[in-house]
């Protein structure tokens, strides 16, 4: 009898929470933010994925966690030390497991944060930004934080290229974020990752909690449907349609000329948009 309840703890995963108590406190967060994400609402096509890949990956027994390399490439299997680059991805999945298979084919090598931006590009509609070139401005906002987590980051010790990576988190996109990181600071690629996924499916508690503590009651109370009508009109634009194909084509150029790196996931982004 001893011998199979032995059995049936070494197949179960119970060695493994006794080992490793410490999931069970990623467990409490990751169903924590899965009530927020279905029952709250709070982005739930960002939260829950997300969230449901942080219980998957910290299972223990499970396997489904990302295996970092070192700075060589080289990665422990099965007791010994092997290049992982050289690897060809069906190895990849058969030693390390699907979720190290994905990783390393869309996320590793930087195919993914573009092919997101291309559909964020076709999802995307510049006619109220064209017609209202001042609205241009409120993306000054997320410079402003770029470059003060950047300073900040610096200031605390983090190197250059991971104050950089960390403070992309600012302009708000997650595929950027990403394909920042992977670039400059690759260590940093999960917390980075959890960090601006986080933040911006969390965005609804963060305004209603910053309006309620800014805000007075007189301007909670503002009709934003008449101040709209007293605003001013919107530029109008005959040839918008041919606005809208150039627009794209424009950007993508300028971005080339003076920001060559950024190519990859403007051009993308504003391929997606000239599709549309």
């Amino acid at each position: 009898m001893e011998d199979l309840f032995q059995k049936v703890y070494d197949m179960t995963a119970f060695g493994n929470i006794i080992d490793k108590p410490q999931f069970l406190i990623m467990c409490a967060i990751a169903f924590g933010l899965l009530y927020l994400g279905i029952k709250k609402h709070y982005e739930p096509l960002l939260f829950v994925p997300i969230v449901f890949g942080v219980l998957l990956a910290n299972f223990p027994g499970g396997e489904m966690g990302i295996i970092q390399v070192d700075q060589n490439g080289f990665v422990e299997i099965k007791g010994v030390m092997k290049n992982i680059w050289p690897m060809p991805l069906h190895e990849i999945a058969y030693e390390l497991g699907l979720m190290n298979f994905l990783y390393y084919m869309l996320i590793k090598t930087g195919f993914l944060p573009p092919i997101i931006f291309m559909g964020v590009g076709a999802l995307t509609d510049f006619r109220p930004m064209l017609r209202n070139l001042h609205l241009s401005i409120f993306g000054a906002a997320a410079q402003l934080g770029i470059f003060l987590v950047l300073l900040v980051a610096i200031l605390m010790g983090f190197t250059p290229q991971e104050a950089a990576s960390l403070g992309i988190i600012g302009g708000a996109n997650g595929p950027t974020a990403i394909f920042t990181t992977i670039k400059l600071a690759p260590h940093l690629l999960g917390p980075i990752a959890i960090a601006a996924y986080s933040y911006m499916a969390l965005v609804p508690v963060i305004i209603s909690l910053v309006v309620n503590i800014l805000c007075t009651k007189k301007e909670l109370s503002i009709n934003m449907k008449e101040k709209e009508k007293k605003a001013a009109k919107p530029v109008v634009i005959k040839n918008l349609h041919v606005l809208k194909i150039i627009f794209p084509i424009a950007v993508t150029t300028l971005v080339a000329i003076f920001v060559p790196t950024a190519v990859p996931l403007i051009g993308m982004l504003m391929f997606g948009n000239l599709i549309k």
